[in-house]
């Protein structure tokens, strides 16, 4: 199973961290709204999801899988999908309902070969996530940055929502408000 190599940095200031990125010599890759269904493998195991996730160009169907809350503590495997609603009706009828919705936006680039996303979610502080190809590679482009290996978190995002004193898990339906 591939292992993901992703670190957080938490409360970051996107558009400063967004030049320094592209003064780096990093590039901007996307940008855009991303909606998803997170289902239950097993109830009332949070360390094994379903993701079904629509980023405006590609909707990909997702197991993920946490060992521990390290850079390297999260397996997943992916599969690309040809459609976001179609694909939640299959999910449904061979049994698994959705536990939640939920959106983000998120600005994407590549740096030193990582892949680098400013994501915004609804009730908290936008956050930056690294992934590279290691540990190593992770905590580079961190340093690269400015940012030294202490502010690496590689907690998911219920975790996350949890510094903030929210239960994801009790919010079943996850949107921005209307603009």
């Amino acid at each position: 199973m591939p292992v993901e190599y992703e670190a957080k940095v938490l409360d970051v200031e996107p558009n400063g961290l967004a030049e320094r990125i592209v003064g780096l010599g990093g590039r901007r890759t996307a940008y855009g709204l991303m909606r998803r269904y997170v289902y239950d493998v097993r109830a009332g195991d949070e360390s094994r999801w379903i993701r079904l996730r629509d980023n405006g160009t590609t909707v990909t169907l997702t197991v993920k899988e946490i060992a521990h809350d390290g850079i390297d503590g999260t397996t997943e495997t992916e599969v690309v999908v040809g459609d976001f609603d179609t694909t939640n009706e299959l999910l449904g009828r061979i049994g698994f309902e959705p536990k939640s919705y939920q959106e983000n936006r998120r600005a994407s680039f590549e740096l030193g070969g990582a892949r680098l996303e400013i994501d915004w979610w609804p009730l908290i502080p936008p956050y930056l996530e690294i992934e590279g190809d290691s540990r190593e590679h992770v905590v580079e482009v961190g340093k690269l940055l400015g940012v030294s290996e202490d502010r690496l978190t590689g907690e998911n995002t219920i975790k996350v929502y949890a510094r903030y004193g929210i239960d994801l898990g009790g919010i079943d339906d996850l949107r921005f408000p209307p603009e």
